[in-house]
């Protein structure tokens, strides 16, 4: 009998469609997690809290994904977001509190974009609101007239740390990235440790110092198009090679 594949779990947004509410995940992160980690992707829906403990019982990791929408600025003490902002409120009541116990728990995590932003909130971190506003900073955001492959084409180097465990994976020292946030890292969370930096010095990676497995989250889109690009492809198979340590341990 093979091995069951790990299963990774992929919280959802909540987003009305029409006149009704839906929980919906991109698929570029569904395909990531089932062509490059080996797993078996399944989502969850936003419902808050009270199903997290079930939930951690049941998985092998987590992949906490982008989202056009943002965490709400109260959840980090900020101030009011500007009118017309979109916010995700059950999203945030699902994956803040699911960090932490997902970590502690053993479960290998990995954060991208809205996902990198919820384990810096949910380590006690701030962000910035508009970082393309904040002197000394470069304009992250992408072109939304562009076609989709220039808006996820590179469009800056990330220094990787030495001694980081993405400058492990990667055997170099730097790699160029996609940028697509308008958001980023204001003051880094409790236990968090700088894994890359953009030219400006933006945060753009960190790694959990205390997590007893993967727990590592990335600003830019390594999942689009995950299995044409070495480094995004090296990514997942690490994060579904410590899901599979774990399922082999379950």
């Amino acid at each position: 009998m093979r091995p069951r594949k790990p299963v990774i779990a992929i919280p959802a947004d909540r987003r009305l469609l029409g006149p009704h509410w839906f929980h919906c995940v991109g698929e570029k992160y569904i395909r990531a997690v089932a062509d490059c980690s080996g797993a078996v992707p399944v989502l969850l829906p936003a419902l808050g809290e009270q199903h997290i403990e079930d939930w951690l019982d049941d998985f092998d990791g987590i992949l906490f994904t982008g989202s056009p929408s943002n965490v709400e600025p109260h959840r980090y003490q900020g101030v009011p977001a500007d009118p017309g902002t979109w916010h995700d409120p059950e999203r945030d009541a699902t994956t803040l509190p699911m960090i932490p116990a997902a970590i502690s728990a053993g479960l290998p995590v990995l954060g991208i974009c809205r996902g990198f932003q919820e384990m810096n909130v949910a380590f006690g971190g701030t962000l910035w609101q508009k970082l393309h506003e904040i002197e000394g900073y470069m304009d992250h955001r992408e072109d939304k007239e562009a076609p989709l492959d220039e808006q996820y084409g590179p469009a800056h180097e990330v220094e990787l740390v030495a001694g980081g465990l993405l400058r492990e994976l990667a055997g170099t020292d730097r790699i160029r990235v996609n940028s697509v946030h308008s958001q980023g890292v204001h003051r880094l969370g409790l236990g968090l440790t700088v894994e890359g930096v953009a030219p400006d010095g933006v945060v753009e990676a960190f790694r959990v110092d205390s997590a007893p497995a993967f727990a590592v989250a990335v600003q830019w889109h390594p999942e689009w198009k995950a299995i044409e690009n070495p480094f995004s492809r090296v990514l997942f198979e690490a994060f579904g090679e410590a899901a599979r340590q774990r399922a082999a341990r379950r």
